[in-house]
């Protein structure tokens, strides 16, 4: 069982975007257990942007997060080096949209974060375990997933770019064993040359030049570029596929085999994965823990028959996050309206059941024992499939933000492996009168 990573001193890089060309200061800071890999951007008033998939936005050819108004581009050289040092928690703090391309490759990013050094948090890292195999597709790109017993993770990637320069090209690397500062890290982006001046037309990396950036035409690199690897484009394959893979926000252990993949299918890939994990996790929890049953949910939330919809909490991360259970039976009262015919759990009685579970997680805080917790606001809801009769609600609740009047949680409901319903939560803290 392996501690938990940070750096142990803060560190600085600077230079322009990649496509924007607008200048960017990046300091990394180390951060506490379990805070995992955060951007922050400065310039927006310390907007945080977790290094989640959840907050993938889709832009061509490379890697963009958002949360909120904020958003962050060209990240996953920066993230591909975080993975490759193990480091599992981190402030970025940046003052642009767009990280430092710096040479094209995730060196640079390396470089800095060894000379600040990494050092033991006081909590075991957790692993994402492949258990069953993953394949998503996309034309005739392929990226899959496999079990593997063999300790971290394993990449081979097949790279085709026929009647070109490139060709095929065919790279294998290993995490645990692999020599990624001397092997892969030094490999920098490329783009063939009619792609490159299509870009230049649409006025996208207009401020570089072929001897900036890597450019492949019919004879080679132009300008003064040479290859640094004559399979210099599939190492740097390796380089994104790496950190798209850190938004999973835990390692994996698994092997990795792609075909042509790119940002797009890998962050497809690591969704699947999560779902894949997430679904296993629940059913673990709910068949065998439970840390609140109803007797306790009865000492602990002031709702009594019909309105108390949690069965029981299976895991309570501090005052963090948790895990609770909602067993859906005909014989709940509103099924008889709700509808007949076909029985469906109403939206609004979801949104209700995660609420009560946020109740519990707020309460956990001794600052906050004596409040009721009363529905303020919800935002970003979304009922994503119906909840009928036998099924098994895997309820989750964690906590944005937790303050002495207000508490903001974001909710997620599960039926297996399918996501039912999401909100964002808030609550006003009130006196219980009944105290």
């Amino acid at each position: 069982m392996e501690l938990q990573q940070t750096i142990a001193n803060s560190a600085q890089v600077s230079g322009p975007g990649l496509f924007s060309g607008e200048m960017c200061h990046i300091t990394f800071h180390p951060a506490p257990s379990n805070h995992g890999i955060v951007f922050v951007r400065k310039d927006l008033g310390g907007a945080r942007i977790p290094a989640l998939v959840d907050h993938v936005v889709r832009r061509a050819r490379r890697t963009t997060l958002k949360s909120g108004q904020a958003s962050v581009n060209t990240c996953e050289h920066c993230l591909s080096a975080v993975a490759a040092l193990k480091i599992d928690n981190l402030v970025i703090e940046l003052d642009a949209s767009e990280l430092p391309g710096m040479d094209g490759s995730s060196r640079p990013f390396l470089d800095v974060l060894n000379d600040a050094g990494v050092k033991n948090c006081d909590q075991v890292r957790a692993t994402m375990v492949v258990k069953q195999p993953v394949v998503v597709r996309q034309d005739d790109a392929t990226i899959a997933a496999v079990p593997s017993d063999q300790p971290g993770l394993q990449l081979i990637y097949d790279l085709d770019y026929p009647d070109t320069p490139i060709g095929r090209q065919l790279r294998s690397f290993h995490m645990e064993n692999g020599n990624y500062a001397g092997e892969i890290a030094p490999a920098r982006t490329y783009c063939l040359e009619f792609e490159a001046e299509a870009m230049r037309e649409k006025g996208i990396g207009s401020h570089l030049s072929a001897d900036d950036v890597l450019v492949i035409g019919d004879d080679g690199p132009l300008g003064t570029n040479r290859f640094r690897f004559e399979d210099e484009p599939v190492r740097h394959k390796i380089v994104d596929l790496i950190g798209d893979l850190a938004l999973m926000g835990a390692p994996i252990q698994g092997k990795i085999i792609a075909f042509k993949s790119g940002h797009s299918l890998n962050h497809r890939l690591v969704r699947e994965l999560i779902k894949q994990h997430r679904a296993q996790r629940h059913k673990n929890l709910a068949l065998y823990r439970s840390v609140a049953d109803i007797r306790k949910l009865a000492r602990i939330l002031p709702h009594r028959y019909p309105m108390l919809l949690v069965d029981r909490v299976v895991e309570i991360d501090g005052d963090r996050r948790a895990v609770g259970v909602k067993n859906v039976t005909i014989n709940e009262p509103f099924f008889q309206g709700h509808y007949p015919g076909t029985p469906i759990m109403p939206g609004v009685l979801i949104v209700e059941a995660m609420s009560q579970l946020s109740g519990v997680l707020i309460g956990q805080s001794l600052e906050h024992t004596g409040k009721l917790a009363v529905l303020l606001s919800l935002e970003r809801v979304k009922l994503r499939k119906p909840v009928m009769p036998g099924d098994q609600l895997i309820l989750e609740a964690e906590a944005v933000r937790i303050r002495s009047r207000i508490a903001h949680m974001r909710c997620r409901a599960y039926v297996g492996e399918d996501l039912a319903a999401e909100a964002e939560v808030k609550f006003m803290l009130v006196d219980d009168e009944q105290e």
